[in-house]
């Protein structure tokens, strides 16, 4: 199972959030940039980024963040906010993204995901954001008609491969992740499931191993100490 150590963007800045609540923000790291360099010092292969700005409005007012991530460091770098097109989709691409997250665009119109996963493939992955069984759009402000189990049926349907599911109420609250969320989504579907949100724990850490799931992110859990990232990566792997 892959540890993706995350770093949201905020003005530039290294942030987290509480349940997804923009007024609930802790600034952790003012350097994004070093914060990264920190997870690669500590092992990991992977970076999970938000452009949290770029949530909200479809833009990309992190991008320099990201590309300085990319070309000065050796993390594999997953990146998802804002990519509501082809365009910016390849921008990202060229600057060295290894993988875009598709958010609302992927839930509202299917027809771009189709587009953007016959053209990108591999590098591309859907994040579902999951508020009290709904599926949350426009940075988890609106909820999607769609349900859930519609949803990731389509997406098998499309061919995505990878998906990030995020239990809202779960996020930033270090209470741990929806264990039954991902056991019965893991088992009813044949994607690479990343869990997101509430991971507290390296037991709880092995638990998602075990449920054979493809990975998860490590946020608030790494910026508080309540996980040592050096110490989980050696355990889980």
């Amino acid at each position: 199972m892959i540890l993706f150590p995350a770093i949201d963007l905020y003005q530039g800045q290294a942030v987290r959030l509480t349940k997804g609540d923009y007024a609930q923000m802790t600034v952790y790291n003012p350097d994004p940039l070093q914060q990264a360099q920190q997870f690669a010092a500590a092992g990991a292969q992977w970076l999970h980024m938000v452009d949290l700005e770029g949530a909200k409005d479809g833009t990309t007012p992190n991008f320099s963040v990201v590309e300085a991530v990319c070309k000065t460091t050796s993390l594999r770098v997953q990146i998802g906010g804002g990519i509501r097109s082809i365009e910016t989709i390849e921008r990202y691409r060229n600057a060295g993204v290894q993988r875009v997250i598709l958010g609302t665009k992927a839930v509202t119109d299917p027809q771009f995901l189709a587009q953007a996963c016959e053209r990108f493939e591999d590098a591309v992955a859907v994040g579902v954001d999951i508020k009290e069984g709904a599926i949350a759009i426009h940075g988890w402000k609106e909820t999607a008609s769609q349900s859930v189990e519609d949803f990731f049926a389509q997406l098998c349907e499309l061919g995505v491969k990878t998906v990030i599911c995020t239990d809202i109420s779960k996020d930033g609250m270090l209470g741990g992740s929806n264990l039954e969320l991902y056991r019965s989504l893991s088992t009813r579907f044949p994607l690479q499931l990343i869990a997101s949100g509430g991971v507290s724990s390296i037991n709880e850490l092995k638990e998602l191993g075990i449920m054979g799931l493809h990975g998860a992110i490590l946020g608030k859990a790494l910026y508080t100490g309540a996980i040592d990232l050096a110490q989980a990566l050696r355990e889980v792997k």
